[in-house]
């Protein structure tokens, strides 16, 4: 019985890395050759080469060669020995309790300092979105609004209408939810992999990313549906009737968490929780999955992205070009450097412009 479940969880394993490789692999492609996607899904001709090679193909392949030439030789152990030793020492190594509250506090301290002067910037200067998100959380939820979409996204207008009613900032709120962010990810790292070093590397790479300093204090694209995401994903191993209200929340926070349930459910299935609580969370899901529909098809109530209207329909020219938006991030990353400094000089810049 034993070897019938792990041979089952092979190939499930391996389905989902297969499906995980071929979206990778079309990345790629955007990467080595950014206008070819381009080109071909829309017929664009504003390239004239669709070939052209990308300024990331060639630092792409070095690295990749090298990790892979190492890894062959790490698994045919032909590296000498203080180097998988080494390997080993930092996949065993762990930390104490009392050091990883003291590394815990200091990372999230850190980051408050570091980012607190971001609440006074004027964000109305740096996106254009700001005022549109602004006159809908004033309104919302007792007048009309023309962006009914931004109108509808319900957990998202409430705290940032708390954040603006409490704090006359609506930047608040939102910069306390990173800041819990940032807790969680070190809290569902730990239940993950059982190691207390994990969740601090988890923290510190997070800490450093130029996604999560792209919007971790904005109005326009806050992320309170990545919190209540990862937030439903922790509450399954201690309190899992909690787990569907928070992917509930999620969605009312933004649609795109919709699309997840299927990875929320492939991690249930994977995780180590007794069986009989991945049954309950899985028939908790579906029911969630019901109503949803429901609610959008039935009682033609809007989640988001004005499906109700428009019904389930897909758009494959956008489902393309989705996959040209890591390499456009990855060039914004090396042009611009890290967002919050960016940020920060573009306010001093016009500020002092304006003066």
């Amino acid at each position: 019985m034993e070897i019938l479940k792990k041979e089952k969880q092979s190939v499930i394993s391996l389905a989902v890395f297969a499906i995980a490789l071929v979206v990778i692999s079309i990345n790629l492609v955007s990467l080595f050759f950014p206008s070819l996607i381009v080109v071909l899904v829309s017929g664009s001709e504003i390239q004239e080469n669709p070939f052209e090679v990308g300024p990331w193909l060639a630092p792409f392949l070095a690295i990749n060669l090298f990790l892979l030439v190492f890894g062959i030789l790490y698994y045919t152990k032909k590296l000498p020995q203080i180097i998988p030793n080494s390997i080993q020492y930092i996949l065993n190594f762990e930390i104490s309790t009392n050091v990883t509250a003291i590394v815990f506090t200091v990372i999230l301290f850190g980051y408050v300092a570091l980012t607190m002067n971001e609440l006074s910037i004027p964000e109305e200067l740096i996106f254009g979105d700001y005022d549109r998100v602004k006159e809908v959380v004033e309104k919302w939820p007792v007048e009309e609004s023309i962006d009914k979409d931004l109108m509808d996204r319900h957990i998202t207008n409430f705290f940032l209408k708390a954040s603006l009613v409490l704090f006359q900032n609506m930047n608040v709120i939102p910069f306390i939810a990173s800041i819990a962010f940032l807790a969680l990810t070190y809290f569902i790292t730990v239940k993950i992999t059982k190691k207390r070093f994990a969740g601090i590397v988890a923290m510190l790479i997070l800490f450093q990313s130029f996604t999560f300093y792209s919007f971790d204090t904005l109005v326009s694209y806050p992320n309170f549906w990545a919190l209540f995401y990862l937030l439903s994903l922790y509450l399954m191993y201690s309190r899992w009737q909690l787990s569907p209200v928070s992917y509930i929340a999620s969605i009312f926070s933004k649609a795109l968490t919709a699309p997840f349930l299927p990875m929320l459910l492939f991690f249930t299935y994977r995780a180590e929780i007794p069986r009989r609580k991945k049954v309950y969370i899985v028939i908790s899901y579906a029911v969630v999955a019901v109503v949803a529909v429901a609610i959008v098809l039935v009682a033609n109530i809007n989640l988001g992205g004005g499906i109700n209207k428009t019904g389930l329909v897909f758009d494959w020219i956008d489902f393309w070009l989705g996959f040209t938006a890591w390499s456009a991030q990855l060039w914004a990353i090396f042009a611009t450097g890290s967002s919050r400094y960016s940020r920060t000089l573009y306010y001093f810049s016009q500020r002092h412009g304006s003066s």
